[in-house]
This record gives C-alpha cells, sequence and structure tokens, in this order.
C-alpha cells in the first residue's frame, strides 16, 4: 500500500516539529513539506501534491479556512484536516458541517484517528460554517499552471454572464467559478451593484454619464469604455460617487 503524502502547515515551528513528529511514528504516512501560511500552502500543494493536509487555522496573510476554500477548486485537492483552539461554539459548527479538525495541544491518538477519516472538504461546507468570516483577502483562479491567487484590491469589477463571472483586475483578465451573488454578499462593503450582472470596486470609480438615449453609464479608472448602470441602481451609484469626495 503506498505512503499517504502529509503537508504540515502552521506558522509556529514548534507545532509544525510536534505534528512532524507524531506523523512520521505512524505507519502509512510519509510528511512531504511544511507551510507556514496559507499561501505557501497553495503553492505547496501545487507542488508536493500531498494527500492530507493537516491545517492551522489561525495563520498570518491567509487563514486555514480561506486556504482550503481555495484547495477545494482543484479537482483532485488533498483531504484538509484542521488544527485550532477554537472555542466550542466553533467546535459545534465544525461538527455541523463534518469538517475534520483536531483540538491544540494535538495528542497522537486523536491524529491518527483524524487521517484515517480525513476527507476532502467542499467548498460549500466551509462557507456554511456557523461563525461569521470576514471577507476573503484574495481570489482564487484555475490556471494550467496551478492555483492563481489576485488580490482583491486590485479587482475594479466583476461581469456576469451565463455560469461564469468575469473577474477583471489591473493584472487583468480571468474567469472565476463562483455566483455574482455570493461575491456581493461577502464584499458588500467594497463592491457596488450597478447592473444585475456587474459589480464594480466602490474605490476605482471615477464618474457617472447620461447618454443622449437616457441610459446612465459609469466611468471606472483607467477602463477605456464604461460600464451599463440601471435605472435602479443610479441613486446608490450618485452616492457612492458623492460619498468618494467627501
Amino acid at each position: 500500500m503506498s505512503l499517504q503524502r502529509v503537508l504540515i502547515a502552521d506558522d509556529e515551528p514548534p507545532a509544525r516539529a510536534r505534528l512532524r513528529r507524531f506523523v512520521e511514528e505512524l505507519d502509512g504516512y510519509q510528511v512531504v513539506g511544511e507551510a507556514g501560511h496559507g499561501q505557501e500552502v497553495l503553492q505547496a500543494c501545487h507542488e508536493l501534491k500531498p494527500d492530507v493536509v493537516l491545517m492551522d487555522i489561525r495563520m498570518p496573510d491567509m487563514d486555514g479556512i480561506e486556504a482550503a476554500r481555495h484547495l477545494g477548486q482543484l479537482d483532485q485537492g488533498p483531504a484538509v484536516i484542521f488544527t485550532t483552539a477554537f472555542d466550542n461554539y466553533a467546535m459545534e459548527a465544525f461538527d455541523a458541517q463534518a469538517i475534520g479538525y483536531l483540538l491544540k495541544p494535538v495528542r497522537r491518538e486523536r491524529l491518527q484517528r483524524a487521517l484515517r477519516q480525513a476527507a476532502r472538504l467542499s467548498v460549500q461546507a466551509l462557507k456554511d460554517l456557523g461563525a461569521p468570516r470576514a471577507p476573503r483577502r484574495n481570489l482564487c483562479v484555475r490556471k494550467p499552471t496551478g492555483l492563481q491567487l489576485i488580490d482583491v484590491d486590485t479587482v475594479t469589477h466583476f461581469q456576469a454572464d451565463q455560469k461564469y463571472v468575469s473577474i477583471f483586475h489591473t493584472g487583468g483578465e480571468d474567469l472565476l467559478d463562483e455566483p455574482l451573488k455570493d461575491l456581493a454578499e461577502e464584499f458588500a462593503d467594497r463592491f457596488l451593484r450597478i447592473h444585475r450582472s456587474v459589480l464594480v470596486a466602490v474605490r476605482h470609480m471615477e464618474r457617472l454619464e447620461k447618454t443622449d438615449s437616457g441610459q446612465h453609464q459609469l466611468w471606472l479608472r483607467g477602463r477605456d469604455e464604461p460600464l451599463p448602470v440601471s435605472r435602479r441602481h443610479v441613486t446608490d451609484v450618485k452616492l457612492a460617487l458623492r460619498n468618494l469626495t467627501i
């Protein structure tokens, strides 16, 4: 039987060393790498192809749950087991979604049981966790070379077209496999719906114009063409532009 490949992710070296020691004492498992934060996890998973990721939730730059959501978009992503010191309320949320976790300090017996039961997580299960979560700092698109992260601060707008959403950012344009409705809810404090199929970053809004035909259109900084504004959203756009100048 082939060895199960394990990646260990924690921003604290002593915690990684403890998990490495426990895993290496178990038959059937091999530690193939370590990571200190979420972005390192994504890169390591692309390069090392682990079967299981033991991942801390609280890590700098990108936490474990955000990293797991990105991994969930892979066709053959790894199983994820979270290691955490969260309170009982959060644990109930994890149990409700059948998400594997280990409470710190991790015990060898619990680790062995969790590895045996490890399963690949769905993106929806992670989104449905009961504890409220901050909006993501990055969005993830699939490329032939692997996953690419796009900083939300660089996004000018999203535009829906049938089942896919185009994400326009300072580095170009990509396809995102996420509903526009979910993006509107998650980033409601930073993006404004101006049309049923368009969300724009408020910080990139420049001016609103009315055409000779009576239609409204919005110009974004650095964009050569305006975007259509639905009549029902004109008032919201005017208010957002007014607030930008205050």
